[in-house]
């Protein structure tokens, strides 16, 4: 039995963090759900950046999207919202199986948001208004600014992909600024089953550590985040607060292990999913690592719901001089200005495949 199908059977939602429509036009994407268990798919601005940059297969759309006057950020959205509606029907039969559940796919707003609340929330309430989709997430980063938002938008009924997430304390601030909207929502007499899940980015702590921490540490700072979070995440799902909204038929918030591709050469390609493996959690991962993981047989052990050894690892990290809360804030920082540099990218290549198919046309 492939990996990918025992983590299944563990009970960790296996999704794809990449979207292209080549993906989607050679069926690679059914075959990833009918034999590698693949049961969601994630987006960001870099995804589409690459997807868009390296393939003619977009072509065709731009231009009939030209013909109707469509530009920018515009004909972007239209072209993303197309991947995205054709990925939520292959992932529909997965949704309905599992009541809402799994099946998700997701699309972020734009990044240039990222510290605008009302903005964030509008075009949060947009894009879900137009894709029209049951199993859409729309994704907000979880910073100070995009906590609010958040909170509306579970509140307006939303589903909601908090991403950009580093720590223990991003990750509880998140499922505050949801657990919020949930209580208004039945406060206000609503339907209080709204999808979500918290997005906690893993590999970018070790690279971050790299020659700063003793080789003896290599590779370890991540996991012992990620330990401390899911200590933190079954802790609030056996709280009084969440079990009484459970009670009144809320839906919990999953917790999404993102950012999942091991980036030192030196490591395992399958580290993070072999330490992450966890029932009742989402690691959404590269291609390349789904199917490394879908040649390796065996998983490691379950992550453990006290925390492990993830505070005696922290208190190393800490003694060798790394400062994980400031360096948690610099992360989300870094991975904010990431988004917006892909997004700025993508919006030259939307322009440049734009101008040059106007001309040939």
């Amino acid at each position: 039995m492939k990996a990918t199908q025992l983590l299944h059977n563990l009970g960790q939602s296996l999704w794809l963090d990449n979207i292209t429509r080549d993906l989607l036009n050679s069926g690679t994407l059914e075959r990833y759900i009918a034999e590698l268990s693949v049961t969601g798919l994630t987006s960001n601005p870099t995804i589409f950046d690459h997807a868009i940059k390296n393939s003619t297969a977009y072509d065709a759309a731009i231009r009939e999207k030209l013909s109707k006057g469509k530009s920018g950020e515009g004909l972007f959205f239209e072209l993303a919202l197309e991947d995205i509606a054709r990925t939520a029907d292959l992932f529909r039969p997965i949704y309905d199986q599992t009541d809402g559940v799994d099946g998700w796919v997701s699309l972020e707003v734009s990044p240039l948001l990222a510290y605008d609340t009302a903005s964030t929330l509008a075009a949060a309430k947009d894009l879900h208004a137009r894709a029209g989709l049951p199993n859409l997430f729309i994704k907000i980063p979880g910073t100070k600014e995009g906590l609010p938002a958040i909170e509306e938008a579970i509140f307006a009924g939303i589903p909601i992909n908090v991403t950009l997430l580093f720590s223990r304390e991003h990750y509880v601030a998140a499922a505050e600024a949801f657990l919020r909207g949930i209580e208004r929502r039945i406060d206000a007499g609503l339907k209080p089953i709204v999808g979500s899940v918290a997005s906690v980015f893993i590999s970018r702590w070790d690279s971050a550590v790299i020659g700063k921490a003793p080789d003896s540490l290599r590779d370890q700072l991540g996991i012992a985040i990620a330990k401390r979070t899911y200590k933190a995440y079954r802790a609030l799902l056996a709280s009084p607060r969440w079990q009484r909204v459970f009670n009144s038929g809320t839906r919990p918030q999953r917790l999404l292990w993102a950012s999942t591709g091991t980036k030192d050469p030196k490591a395992s390609d399958v580290l993070y999913i072999k330490a992450l493996a966890a029932p009742f959690t989402v690691n959404t991962m590269p291609e390349g690592t789904l199917k490394a993981l879908a040649d390796h047989g065996q998983l490691g052990s379950i992550l453990p719901a006290d925390g492990g050894d993830c505070e005696d690892v922290l208190e190393r990290f800490a003694k060798a001089g790394i400062d994980v809360d400031a360096l948690a804030a610099q992360l989300q920082d870094e991975g904010a200005k990431s988004f917006v540099r892909s997004w700025n990218d993508l919006m030259a290549v939307i322009t440049s495949k734009s101008a040059g198919l106007a001309k040939a046309s």
